[in-house]
């Protein structure tokens, strides 16, 4: 019995081994003993020691017994089963009504539908795949090791001397090689479950990649003979009636499988599908609370018209806001819920166009908006290919006559109204759409059906999708100016101090957002978006190898692009700590900047890795970089390190900060912004200063306002002789306590300083706590002394030196004579 047991076990050890492999290794679980590292089965077993085999044998036993408990429980496959049942029901429906070679003749889009049902069902399939894998892992690792403990059992059974050995220890081996046969017995039979599962899901993978190739291929063989006749032309066409009751099956069929479609993909609950939910759910009570509180601003004609149109129509712009977050987040669900959010759309586009656009536009939206409503009734004619051809055809000369109608008409207004960007716009797209449908019309007419199918559909959607942008995009910068407005954000410091830029920057994203959404859908209506893709797709995978470095320009883009982000990050981050979290805590002066820009430069290193990780750079490839940045670094850049060093050390010991002023060398200044190289002073003068910050630790560097922005004015007076110290002193002192700005405390003081050679000298020392004012406030109490000193009659005397000549030469002499009597009123002779 136990022989056949060993024997089954080896036959169901290749396929345990083989789902090992495809399964990965896990961690196995323990019930009552320390928990055991998986080792694969094909690894060696260890020998077993003699002193070690009771231990070994009570270990394994264990093991054993806690695999035999996890197999009696709930197989977690169990549950998988049913959903790999679902997916496959839904292939199979797909594969049996619409085989390979009926695909080409079925129109575009019924085609990308399909193609759009099958990315859901390889997704599905790929969500299955991962919780399968989850599930049997535990179950694969666990026979693997069950493997390897019986081969090292048996390794030991079979080693010379295993004869000599006591019958305790014989017994005790065949016991444990015993229980380890019994548990990979009882765990064969869910691993032969989920082998069993495992093949079917590598057949319904198979059928969903054939499926998915199909479509492809249909898809590129219409794309790849639009510039072919595909149909007689119209005059040659013969009229064949098809019957209600077919041409209804045939509706009711298509819409049928876009119903199952449609509950699938609501039923997967993905996160793009909770976030719309989210977005939906806020959006309303946020629309009616800003409505409610701007009733009266609205009534009072205090808002603009744009705001006003938005705020007093809330659902409306709820309702747009809501359609477009269903064409941005759930880009990948079935057309049907695309198509019905366009045209849930119609009336709040209409309502809520901006004035202005109203003025500009025309009738240009409602002709626009009509013609989608029309177009989008040639679903009722896809059984009849000629119904559907002369529905085509109507819109298209319904069109064309609309648009050549409107450009008369806005040729007679443009005398009248000075035309804006707006209107400039919309005169370019008409005289496009005219020639285009021009061209669509034509190319019915002789037999192109495919073409001028793409291209009506396609004027007329993209002018549709563009309106509703424009719609919504008015709709979102009019609620940013509203809320960044609101007066309960403006005790916010980021937004008063930065709310005008951060508004035009939140606009500018929006709106270019808004011109590639419009872009891309134009694009792939007009049919040229998969070829685009597959060509940039081509173009950016090119790879240039440099040794064991590859580069593609996919992954410079990619490196570019996240540096970009990592950039804008980092600045924001830094603003918000700086301005708004760092500045409400009590912290020692300069941590705060401190801790803002060291998170600044953390945050761009850890961009920067992250960038070079997504551009494929590995870190071996790293290696050679680092090491030819170190050469570099031995060779020129010890300055640079330096200064990197040094602005590390300035960030950690805050001897200046951004607001002090300094003076380092030569330079007296304003500290601006200190940087990881350089700080930057801006001067009394106006000029901006760079400093490297290796010259401010290893110079001297005086901070007027490291711990206060107290400063001292001095003043030296020169008094003249004669004049009483006292009441000097006491004048002075009084002038400088009645002057503004000057701190009480320390009060000033006028001290009498000596005898100088021709005046009395004393000093004025006295405290300014506004260290910006400083020089004015000395100018002020400068004119208040000399008016002071002058109505006291104490005179502030200038040098004076007396010569006295002891001899001079006879020509002198008589010079100074002639001057004497020159001179008005005579003078004395000189002696």
């Amino acid at each position: 019995m136990r022989a056949q047991a060993i024997a089954r076990a080896k036959a169901l050890f290749g396929l345990i081994a083989l789902l090992a492999c495809l399964l990965g290794p896990a961690h196995a679980q323990s019930a009552s003993t320390a928990p055991v590292r998986p080792v694969p089965a094909s690894a060696q077993a260890q020998a077993i020691l003699v002193a070690e085999i009771p231990l070994r044998a009570d270990t394994d036993h264990r093991y054993a017994e806690s695999v035999m408990e996890r197999v009696t429980g709930a197989d977690p496959t169990d549950a998988l089963a049913p959903r790999l049942e679902a997916i496959s029901r839904s292939v199979d429906e797909k594969l049996q009504q619409f085989q390979s070679a009926q695909l080409r003749t079925l129109p575009i889009m019924r085609l990308e539908s399909l193609e759009r049902h099958w990315m859901f069902d390889a997704r599905r399939f790929t969500d299955w795949q991962e919780d399968m894998h989850q599930a049997t892992a535990a179950y694969a690792n666990d026979a693997a090791e069950l493997a390897r403990r019986r081969e090292a059992w048996q390794a030991l059974k079979s080693a010379p001397g295993a004869a000599d050995l006591p019958p305790a220890l014989t017994g005790r081996i065949d016991s444990v090689i015993a229980q380890l046969t019994r548990a990979e017995q009882a765990l064969s039979v869910p691993l032969g479950r989920q082998i069993a599962l495992g093949q079917r899901a590598n057949a319904v993978e198979e059928r969903i990649q054939s499926g998915q190739r199909a479509v492809a291929d249909a898809i590129n063989y219409i794309d790849a003979r639009l510039l072919a006749l595909d149909a007689p032309p119209l005059w040659a066409a013969t009229f064949t009636p098809t019957a209600r009751s077919d041409a209804m099956a045939y509706l009711r069929s298509g819409l049928d499988m876009e119903l199952r479609f449609a509950r699938q993909y609501a039923a997967a609950d993905t996160g793009n599908q909770l976030a719309l939910h989210v977005l939906q759910v806020v959006l309303l009570p946020l629309l009616l609370w800003l409505a409610w509180h701007s009733r009266h601003a609205i009534r009072a004609g205090e808002m603009s018209k744009t705001a006003a149109r938005v705020l007093g129509r809330p659902l409306s712009a709820w309702l747009l806001l809501a359609m477009m977050g269903v064409q941005l987040l759930e880009s990948d669900a079935p057309l049907i819920v695309l198509q019905v959010a366009l045209l849930l759309a119609v009336v709040p586009v209409l309502r809520l166009l901006p004035p202005t656009a109203r003025e500009q536009l025309d009738l240009w939206p409602y002709a626009i908006t009509g013609l989608y409503l029309a177009e989008r009734l040639g679903i009722f004619f896809l059984a009849s290919e000629t119904l559907y051809r002369l529905h085509n055809l109507v819109i298209t000369l319904l069109a064309l006559a609309t648009a050549i109608w409107l450009r008369a008409r806005a040729q007679r207004r443009g005398n009248a109204q000075a035309p804006g960007r707006l209107h400039k716009a919309v005169r370019v797209g008409g005289w496009v759409a005219v020639a285009l449908l021009a061209i669509a019309g034509v190319s019915n007419l002789v037999g192109n059906l495919s073409m001028a199918e793409m291209l009506t559909s396609a004027v007329i959607s993209s002018g549709y999708f563009g309106l509703m942008l424009y719609a919504g995009v008015t709709i979102i910068v009019t609620l940013l100016q509203l809320m960044l407005a609101r007066p309960g954000v403006s005790r916010f410091r980021i937004a008063r101090e930065h709310a005008p830029p951060l508004v035009q920057l939140l606009i500018r994203l929006v709106m270019l957002s808004a011109v590639a959404g419009w872009t891309i859908y134009t694009m792939d209506r007009f049919r040229i978006l998969r070829a685009t893709y597959a060509f940039t797709t081509k173009v950016l995978s090119y790879t240039l190898a440099l040794g064991d470095i590859t580069i593609s320009l996919g992954n410079i883009l990619v490196f570019a692009i996240s540096v970009v982000i990592a950039f804008w990050a980092a600045r924001a981050i830094r603003l918000v700590l700086h301005d708004e979290l760092l500045a409400r805590m009590p912290l020692p002066r300069g941590v705060g900047n401190s801790i803002a820009s060291l998170t600044y430069y953390s945050v761009l290193l850890l961009g920067l890795a992250v960038a070079l990780s997504a551009a494929g750079v590995k870190t071996s490839q790293l290696a050679l970089v680092l090491g030819a940045l170190g050469v570099g670094i031995g060779f020129g850049l010890q300055n640079v390190v330096n200064n990197f060093v040094s602005g590390l050390i300035l960030m950690f010991e805050r001897p200046i900060q951004p607001g002090d002023v300094v003076e380092i060398g030569d330079t007296s200044g304003q500290v601006r912004d200190i940087g990881m190289r350089a700080t930057r002073i801006k001067t009394f003068e106006g000029a901006d200063v760079v400093v490297p910050n290796g010259t401010l630790l290893s110079e001297k560097l005086t901070n007027w306002t490291m711990l206060d922005r107290n400063r001292r004015i001095e003043i030296n007076v020169g008094l003249a002789y004669g004049t009483d110290p006292a009441q000097a002193i006491e004048l002075l002192a009084s002038v400088a306590r009645g002057t503004l700005g000057v701190s009480t405390q320390p009060a000033p003081i006028a001290l009498f300083m000596g005898f100088g050679p021709s005046a009395l000298e004393f000093s004025v020392r006295a405290w300014t706590p506004d260290f910006d004012q400083w020089m004015s406030i000395r100018s002020d109490m400068l004119s208040r002394m000399y008016e002071a000193l002058k109505q006291a009659g104490i005179d502030i005397p200038f040098p004076q030196t007396d010569l006295r000549l002891r001899s001079i030469s006879d020509e002198a002499g008589a010079l100074l004579a002639q001057a004497r009597h020159a001179a008005p009123g005579g003078g004395q002779a000189p002696t």
